[in-house]
């Protein structure tokens, strides 16, 4: 479990360095930024496997807890 966390936080520190040099007026990648947001998707998916969750539960999970939000806020 610790390594997902830690190689989530390399990819995040990735997108967190493009939000930086965007706000410094740095000229900036795109396709850099929209690697790292597909790199989210499927390195997730792949660390849900890996722990013996089927990503299919997780992403049922986040639907409810997304709903539950919605409807709080």
């Amino acid at each position: 479990m610790e390594e997902v966390i830690i190689r989530q936080g390399v990819t995040i520190g990735d997108i967190n360095r493009y939000a930086r040099d965007k706000a410094d007026g740095k000229v900036v990648d795109e396709v850099e930024l929209k690697k790292e947001l597909g790199n989210i998707i499927f390195s997730t998916i792949r660390w849900c496997s890996d722990l013996g969750y089927t990503p299919e539960e997780c992403i049922e999970l986040a639907k409810q807890a997304q709903r539950k939000f919605r409807q709080a806020t």
